[in-house]
């Protein structure tokens, strides 16, 4: 299980999928070696140098935070079932209603498509709120998302950062 670092009126909840093995083994967020979160949240602006994942609770310091949609670790998130999420979605609209961040940001289109019976969306900005959070849609950094180079999240990343850091 990896630790939720949230706390209230962040500007941004970064939510990921699920955990992967390595995270979950590990305990820290996206501290898989090919995974390009800390990174790509370095070089779109967020963070004024990278977080080491064994120092992911740092995020705070930021003005954001991490959770993950789901639970259960997995090698690849395509291995959750639609049940899975189903599951989780009552437990994640509770945190969402206690802490209420101003953006949540998920990670893939997974989950929001999940959580908003939505099938199609597109990547940045959505239409309506989630509990009550303007919801944007990231492409997943993790190193198996090979449709997305890192000079391609850095730009998806860099919009969101740019949108907050007016707020």
């Amino acid at each position: 299980m990896l630790t939720d670092y949230i706390t209230k009126d962040l500007k941004v909840l970064f939510c990921g999928i699920n955990p992967g093995l390595k995270s979950a083994f590990d305990g820290h967020h996206f501290s898989g070696r090919s995974n390009r979160f800390w990174k790509v949240l370095n070089q779109s602006g967020f963070t004024p140098q990278q977080i080491e994942p064994e120092n992911d609770f740092t995020i705070l310091d930021f003005g954001y935070g991490l959770t993950t949609a789901v639970a259960r670790p997995t090698v690849r998130a395509d291995e959750l079932s639609k049940d899975e999420f189903k599951d989780s979605i009552d437990i994640f609209k509770n945190k969402i209603k206690q802490y209420q961040p101003q953006y949540i940001a998920f990670l893939g289109k997974a989950a929001y498509v999940a959580f908003s019976g939505k099938k199609q969306i597109l990547w940045g900005l959505q239409s309506e709120d989630f509990c009550g959070a303007k919801v944007w849609i990231l492409p997943n950094p993790s190193g198996l998302n090979r449709g997305f180079p890192i000079a391609d999240l850095v730009t998806h990343y860099a919009e969101l950062y740019q949108v907050i850091s007016k707020i």
